[in-house]
């Protein structure tokens, strides 16, 4: 492979992964990122689907979640493209065993797989006014199978596909709009509950 990876974020998914993880402050959240890989080593990150707030690392769980995005979103051109990741401390910033177990599973089917973990650091900023980075640090395997910190070791580089997408993202933190995201575990619980969150930004 040539160049550097480019991972382009959405706004959508951006603001999806980080209000799940803010719905769900106590726990760790996770979820996949849906996307296609563009001309130019470019990894498009469309949409975000929100995965568990309680049964993290569940391989069945998983497995049943990924069979159903696939048949929901592979007539649309998206697949699998990564994963994301925010850990029960608050400031705990390593990428842990499980996040690195399900970026290793989707690896088999898409090497230049992002796994994306929040920064609680880099969100305080954000809520301070100061920051217009992503709250997320992009991690990428190498060919050791480790994966390593983009900019510490790691390659890639993350980008907001929208640069007003962190002024979105704090308009929806205002207006709480965390309140309405569903995961796959809430669906579990409740199946009239759709985890694919389609009127969340209507």
């Amino acid at each position: 492979m040539g160049g550097e990876l480019k991972y382009q974020i959405g706004q959508n998914a951006y603001i999806k992964l980080v209000l799940h993880a803010i719905k769900h402050k106590t726990s760790a959240v996770n979820g996949i990122l849906l996307g296609r890989l563009l001309k130019d080593e470019v990894i498009e990150i469309s949409d975000a689907i929100p995965l568990s707030h309680s049964n993290i690392g569940l391989l069945p769980t998983l497995e049943i979640a990924l069979i159903q995005i696939e048949e929901q979103f592979g007539s649309q051109g998206l697949s699998v493209v990564g994963y994301y990741h925010a850990n029960e401390r608050y400031d705990d910033f390593e990428l842990n065993n499980i996040a690195k177990k399900i970026g290793d599973h989707i690896y088999r089917y898409f090497p230049q797989v992002a796994v994306l973990l929040l920064d609680n650091k880099k969100f305080e900023a954000l809520s301070n006014g100061k920051d217009r980075n992503p709250v997320v640090q992009l991690y990428t395997r190498d060919l050791s199978k480790s994966w390593k910190q983009a900019g510490s070791g790691g390659s890639g580089i993350l980008t907001l596909k929208e640069p007003s997408a962190n002024l979105v993202l704090l308009d929806h933190i205002s207006s709480e709009s965390w309140q309405a995201v569903v995961d796959f575990d809430d669906h579990l619980d409740d199946i009239s509950k759709d985890w694919l969150n389609p009127n969340l930004f209507k």
